[in-house]
């Protein structure tokens, strides 16, 4: 698909997401190495999930939403797309981002995930790289009508030993093909802001 000169010069901002509060957390730091891997026209701002209390409905009402809560849904609206670094729990996403895509989910249909483009990555220590838990926060994040990028991810395992002691990722082949992911996020993104003025053009 071709774009525009403006579309091509248009930065693409990224909000990156861990799914863990672990200090030295390696999906922070796979967050880390792609927002210096970054290509050109693409920015990486990483949220902090720490203050996002749990959900609790009585709470998710207007003027009554937890502060925190409502920073997070802002710093969704105002990205072009969301990248998540996911480890895997017991075969399945940690508590932690779940909670916090459940706040950001509701109240129905007003939801800044819907229609966001998004893509998926995960570390572990294992040889899987997360592979299952990125699996199950497709599911959920389709459940939030997000628009998820159709591609396999990004799978770092026996994660220890791509980064140095500084917390580099030096594993060269790891670090391309994360480049080459971020290229294909950014498309994706571009592609559906494009359609998404396209069609705001043919209403108007």
């Amino acid at each position: 698909m071709g774009y525009t000169k403006q579309e091509r010069v248009q930065p693409v901002r990224v909000l990156g997401v861990a799914g863990s509060l672990r200090r030295g957390s390696h999906n922070r730091k796979l967050l880390e190495a792609a927002r210096d891997l970054a290509p050109d026209g693409v920015e990486i701002k990483i949220f902090d999930l720490a203050d996002i209390p749990l959900y609790n409905g009585d709470r998710d009402k207007d003027q009554e939403r937890p502060e925190a809560v409502e920073e997070f849904k802002r710093a969704i609206s105002e990205a072009d797309a969301l990248l998540f670094a996911t480890p895997e729990y017991n075969h399945s996403i940690p508590g932690v981002l779940q909670n916090a895509i459940d706040w950001a989910s509701r109240p129905a249909m007003k939801s800044p995930l819907a229609g966001k483009p998004v893509g998926i990555m995960g570390a572990s220590p294992g040889a899987l790289g997360a592979v299952r838990a990125q699996q199950q926060l497709k599911l959920v994040l389709l459940a939030t009508l997000a628009a998820v990028m159709p591609h396999p991810g990004v799978a770092v395992g026996q994660v220890a030993e791509k980064f140095d002691n500084s917390g580099t990722l030096v594993h060269e082949p790891t670090r391309q093909f994360l480049a080459a992911f971020l290229g294909d996020l950014a498309q994706w993104s571009r592609r559906f802001h494009g359609e998404s003025e396209q069609q705001g053009r043919r209403a108007a």
